[in-house]
C-alpha cells in the first residue's frame, strides 16, 4: 500500500461516506435488537439498613449514641453482611414467602454493601420479576434482623429505606448499547475501507499512474458522464 498524506486520506473515508454510514447505522440496528430481543430484562430492587444502637440502659440517654457503640457497630458491618446471604436467612426467606427458587440461586442474586466508612448496609435482590426482587428484599431484611436479636440478643439495626419496584431493568441500558455498538460500526467500517484502498489497484488520476510508472503524463481525455448517458437512452 503506497503511502497516503491527509488530504488523499480524508477525500478516500469522503468517497465512502454512503458506506460508512449504511454500515454504522447496520450495528446500532443490531444494537438495538440485541437490546429488546437478546437481553432478557432483569429488575434490581434494594433496601437500605444502619445500625444503630438503641440499648435502653444507656447512662446519657435513650436516643444517644456512644462512641463505643459506633465503634462496635463499624466492626459488626462486616459481619453481617456475610450474614445476609446465610443459609439460615435465606432458607427463611425462601419459606416465608413461598416462592420457587433454589437457595444457592437466590444467593447469586443477592448482593450485599457496605457504604464506605458509614454503618449502612445495602442489600440489592436481582430478579426477573420485579416485584419478586422487591418482596425479597424486604423479607431477606426482615429475617437479618430477627436472626441479629436471636444471635447477639441486640436490637440496633433499623431499616432506612425499604426495597421498591423498580420499572427499569437493571441489565439493559438501550443508550450505552446503541453506542457501544455505533463504535465498533464506526472501527469495522474504517478497516473496511483501508483494506478496500489495499486491494482496489485501478488507476484512477494521472498522478498514480506517474508515481508508479515514472513516467510524464503527455494529455488526458475527459469523460463526459451526462452526454455518454444521453447518448446510451437516445437523446440529442
Amino acid at each position: 500500500m503506497e503511502e497516503l498524506d491527509l488530504k488523499e486520506l480524508c477525500k478516500m473515508f469522503w468517497n465512502k461516506k454512503i458506506r460508512i454510514i449504511l454500515i454504522i447505522a447496520l450495528f446500532i440496528a443490531m444494537g438495538v435488537g440485541y437490546s429488546k430481543y437478546f437481553v432478557t430484562p432483569v429488575y434490581s430492587s434494594s433496601t437500605t439498613l444502619i445500625l444503630a444502637s438503641t440499648n435502653s440502659n444507656s447512662t446519657i440517654s435513650n436516643s444517644s449514641i456512644t462512641t463505643t457503640d459506633l465503634s462496635i457497630n463499624s466492626k459488626l458491618v462486616s459481619t453481617y453482611s456475610e450474614l445476609v446471604k446465610s443459609k439460615s436467612v435465606l432458607r427463611q426467606v425462601i419459606y416465608n414467602l413461598g416462592i420457587d427458587i433454589e437457595e444457592e440461586t437466590l444467593r447469586k442474586n443477592v448482593k450485599v454493601t457496605a457504604e464506605k466508612n458509614t454503618e449502612i448496609i445495602r442489600i440489592t435482590v436481582t430478579n426477573e420479576n420485579k416485584v419478586y426482587a422487591t418482596k425479597i428484599a424486604n423479607e431477606i431484611a426482615k429475617v437479618f434482623m430477627e436472626k441479629v436479636k436471636s444471635i447477639y440478643n441486640i436490637d440496633n439495626v433499623q431499616v432506612v429505606d425499604k426495597a421498591e419496584n423498580s420499572d427499569s431493568p437493571s441489565n439493559i441500558n438501550l443508550k450505552r448499547d446503541i453506542l457501544i455498538f455505533a463504535v465498533i460500526g464506526f472501527v469495522i467500517s474504517v478497516f473496511y475501507v483501508l483494506i478496500d484502498n489495499m486491494t482496489d489497484t485501478t488507476i484512477k488520476t494521472a498522478e498514480e499512474i506517474e508515481n508508479v510508472y515514472h513516467v510524464p503524463v503527455l494529455a488526458s481525455i475527459p469523460v463526459y458522464e451526462e452526454e455518454m448517458q444521453k447518448k446510451k437512452r437516445g437523446v440529442k
